[in-house]
C-alpha cells in the first residue's frame, strides 16, 4: 500500500469521506447500540461502549501512522458521521474493504456511493491490485453493495470467523485495478 502523507478527504455527490475525530464517537457509539450490528459484523461488539469507540479511534489512527489502512467517517455534506468505511492493507499488494452505516441511513445508497469511491481511491492512489470483502450469509445486503461496486463473487470460506463460539461461513468478493 503506497503511503501518503496526509489523511485524505474524498467528496462524492452526496458525501464527504474523512478522517474519523474525537467528536464523532458520541454518535458512533450510539449508532452502534443496536445488537445488528454485532450480528452483522466480525469485530463489532455487543454491547457497544464509549471505551470500544476510543479503542477503535486508536487503531485507526495507529493503522494510517503505520501504513496498514485508512478509516473513513462517512459525512453528510454537514459534516454529520453517518458511518464508516475503509481499505486495510493485508500485505501483497491487496487491501480489504469494511463498512458500517447508521441504521437512520440504510437503504439510500450511501455505502454503494461510499464504496465506489474508496475503491477507485484504492487503486488509483494506494495502487493496490486487489479489493476483498467478505460478509456473512445471513447478510445478503452486503453482497448485494459488494456487487452493485463491481466486485465479484471469488469464494465460500466454511467456518472462517469465529463469533460467539460459533464458526460462520463468509462469502468473498473481490475486484482487480483495471
Amino acid at each position: 500500500m503506497k503511503k501518503l502523507n496526509e489523511f485524505p478527504v474524498i467528496e462524492t455527490e452526496r458525501l464527504i469521506l474523512s478522517r474519523l475525530k474525537e467528536e464523532d464517537l458520541d454518535a458512533v457509539t450510539e449508532y452502534l447500540q443496536d445488537r445488528i450490528y454485532s450480528d452483522l459484523t466480525s469485530n463489532i461488539p455487543f454491547p457497544y461502549a464509549r471505551k470500544d469507540a476510543e479503542f477503535w479511534l486508536k487503531m485507526s489512527d495507529d493503522a494510517f501512522n503505520g501504513n496498514t489502512g485508512y478509516t473513513f467517517a462517512i459525512r453528510n455534506k454537514q459534516g454529520q458521521i453517518m458511518g464508516a468505511i475503509g481499505l486495510h492493507d493485508r500485505d501483497d499488494d491487496k487491501a480489504e474493504l469494511g463498512y458500517w452505516m447508521g441504521k437512520p441511513f440504510w437503504n439510500k445508497g450511501y455505502v454503494t456511493e461510499a464504496a465506489k469511491a474508496l475503491i477507485e481511491f484504492g487503486f488509483r492512489e494506494l495502487q493496490v491490485h486487489k479489493i476483498y470483502a467478505t460478509y456473512f450469509l445471513h447478510n445478503p445486503a452486503s453482497g448485494r453493495i459488494m456487487e452493485k461496486i463491481g466486485m465479484e463473487e471469488e469464494a465460500l470460506l466454511k467456518q472462517h470467523i469465529r463469533k460467539d463460539d460459533a464458526y460462520l461461513d463468509v462469502m468473498m468478493y473481490s475486484v482487480f485495478r483495471p
